[in-house]
């Protein structure tokens, strides 16, 4: 088993408190949240996105251990651009990375918490951004 010290690495710690600069804006559109159900840990998202549904601007709020708090930042520092399709790429990706069956997905930053996929009880925590931008774009059936 991996050591604790390996996953609270002065990177992690500093992606997590990173988040401050990226306050939840409840004034944006488009808002989301997500809950672990193993350890407890939520994100809140809030997001502004162009005429394409690409993300344009975004706020966090993170209720989490550090991985879930660096994971938010890793997300926050990479989503600028993206679509609904590239994030839920990106989660079954993720998902497929913790549960030890494909690579670490080319989202920039990841490695920095890459540690983590030797505890399962930080996999929800790290999932936790995605599913939240998940839950605020809308999907192609709800805006037709």
């Amino acid at each position: 088993m991996a050591s604790v010290g390996a996953l609270y690495t002065p990177e992690v710690l500093a992606l997590a408190t990173g988040l401050a600069a990226l306050p939840f804006d409840p004034a944006m559109a488009l808002q989301g949240s997500a809950r672990s159900a193993s350890c407890g840990s939520r994100v809140d998202l809030s997001l502004a996105v162009d005429a394409g549904g690409r993300i344009e601007r975004l706020g966090l709020r993170a209720q989490a251990c550090a991985i879930g708090q660096a994971a938010a930042a890793i997300f926050a520092g990479a989503a600028a651009g993206h679509c609904r399709g590239d994030l839920s790429t990106t989660l079954v990706q993720l998902e497929a990375w913790l549960a030890g069956t494909a690579p670490l997905p080319e989202w920039p930053g990841l490695a920095a918490i890459a540690a983590a996929q030797a505890f399962p009880g930080r996999h929800g925590a790290i999932l936790l951004p995605w599913k939240a931008a998940l839950q605020a774009l809308p999907s192609a059936e709800s805006s037709r």
